[in-house]
């Protein structure tokens, strides 16, 4: 199945007439998962026609303000919307003490049931898909993410309908990867069913260039990375601990990606857009620009 994708919000720390502060919305069956939560995010969901008491769960980048400042309006949201969910928020070392801090802050109607946890490696497992979680370099705690669906087996309906096999409960067991007997013949599941792949989607928000970097991408379907400079400003990028636009292709090329957006693109580039999209496709060509409500499936 395609996994759909929105971004609401693709600028960096200052935000622009065309790009609000970073949150990205991935959804997949009944989760529906945003990225990190910038300022006016709430609104976003607003002008994409999206629901957002649809939410399921936020995973938080870091805590640099323009990451995390929609989070209370959010919440604000939720609550006088009666989302009757547990919301489930995961982040670096450091997101209870600081969720705490907004519960103190601000003083919210309604009550609005959350849990958090503080996450490294592996964190969630369903039965359709897991996430995975890795420290990388800014200065503060500050994770990257992996969404990754897990391999299916799908049965060959034409194989099945050679076989003149009956919608049963033996067709489930094929499914399993289970051999079966059917009218005293051994039908091997390899024989009927092959293996579909499934999807993995790499979140790199804000770092330095580090070895993280490469092992949270690794074969990602998709790779959707911060680009804050170019080359040209390798310095400045070396000192906020940012990626630039060549170091973001690199990353998407040595993890051996097949796409990469894109985004957290600085006001400075914002009628030069075209700079930072040349740099990296040099490196790796299937590269995109990410802009504020722009749709992807994978």
């Amino acid at each position: 199945m395609k996994i759909p994708i929105i971004f609401l919000g693709t600028g960096q720390a200052i935000p622009t007439d065309k790009r609000n502060h970073t949150s990205i919305l991935l959804s997949y069956k009944n989760e529906n998962i945003l990225i990190d939560c910038g300022e006016g995010t709430q609104r976003q969901f607003r002008k994409a026609k999206l629901n957002p008491c649809k939410l399921t769960r936020i995973l938080i980048s870091h805590w640099h303000g323009d990451h995390i400042l929609g989070l209370p309006g959010l919440f604000q949201t939720l609550a006088l919307n009666n989302y009757n969910k547990i919301l489930y928020i995961y982040g670096p070392r450091g997101t209870k003490k600081f969720i705490s801090l907004i519960y103190k802050l601000f003083v919210f109607k309604e009550k609005l049931e959350i849990r958090v946890e503080e996450v490294n490696g592996k964190f969630l497992e369903t039965e359709d898909f897991y996430l995975e979680a890795l420290p990388l370099k800014h200065g503060v705690p500050c994770n990257a993410y992996s969404f990754i669906e897990k391999d299916k087996r799908k049965l060959d309906k034409q194989k099945l309908q050679k076989l003149k096999l009956p919608s049963s409960p033996l067709l489930k067991e094929l499914q399993k990867g289970k051999n079966i007997s059917y009218k005293g013949r051994i039908i091997k599941a390899k024989e009927v069913s092959y293996i579909e792949k499934g999807k993995k989607i790499t979140f790199i928000l804000d770092t330095a260039l580090c070895k993280n970097c490469y092992k949270i991408a690794k074969q990602a379907d998709l790779l959707i990375a911060e680009t804050t400079y170019t080359e040209k400003e390798k310095d400045l990028a070396e000192k906020y601990r940012h990626l630039t636009a060549k170091q973001a292709a690199k990353i998407a090329k040595t993890a051996r990606a097949k796409k990469l957006i894109l985004t957290h693109i600085s006001q400075r580039y914002d009628n030069s857009e075209s700079l930072i999209l040349k740099e990296a496709q040099e490196i790796f060509p299937k590269t995109e620009i990410a802009e504020d409500f722009y749709k992807v499936e994978i």
